[in-house]
């Protein structure tokens, strides 16, 4: 059996609940332990304000890169059970969480699932996503800007704080 090529792919991630910073470490660091799945680089921790509901706590977001041989559904299923292990409840919309991973970018495929919307539908609108993904790659065209540009409008009209 031939080994599946690696993809290059962007994972956002964002915590509100408990220990924010510790919840994305443990994350990270259950990616790179999820067979099929090798984190290559992390941005910085960033501390924005919520999105859609307002009436919670301030987030911690960055962006990771990995490379992964796993399908774009096999990867949001192992986010998803990476989710579950650290506690994320889905009660509110955009509401508070433990943890939340987005698959934002899956190399260069665009997917148009029931489950799965890839590049990340709103990515470029918001500063807590392009800001770190710009850290880790400023020549990403997203919707035909570069990265490092969209981040720099985006944290200009957004509250976005390194941490």
């Amino acid at each position: 059996m031939t080994e599946r090529k690696t993809v290059c792919c962007y994972l956002g991630l964002g915590s509100n609940m408990g220990d924010p910073r510790a919840n994305l470490e443990k994350a990270i660091e259950l990616l790179n332990d999820t067979e099929g799945i090798e984190v290559t680089a992390v941005a910085p921790f960033y501390r924005t304000a919520p999105v859609g509901y307002t009436e919670q706590d301030y987030f911690i977001n960055t962006v990771a890169e990995i490379n992964t041989s796993l399908s774009p559904l096999q990867l949001l299923e192992k986010m998803q059970q990476i989710e579950n292990k650290l506690g994320r409840v889905r009660v509110i919309r955009w509401g508070p969480r433990t943890v939340d991973l987005d698959l934002l970018l899956y190399g260069d495929e665009k997917i148009a699932g029931p489950d799965l919307e890839v590049p990340h539908p709103r990515m470029h609108q918001r500063a807590f996503v392009m800001v770190p993904l710009a850290d880790l790659n400023p020549q990403l065209v997203i919707q035909g800007e570069q990265a490092a540009d969209l981040a720099r409008r985006l944290a200009g009209e957004q509250e976005i704080i390194r941490v």
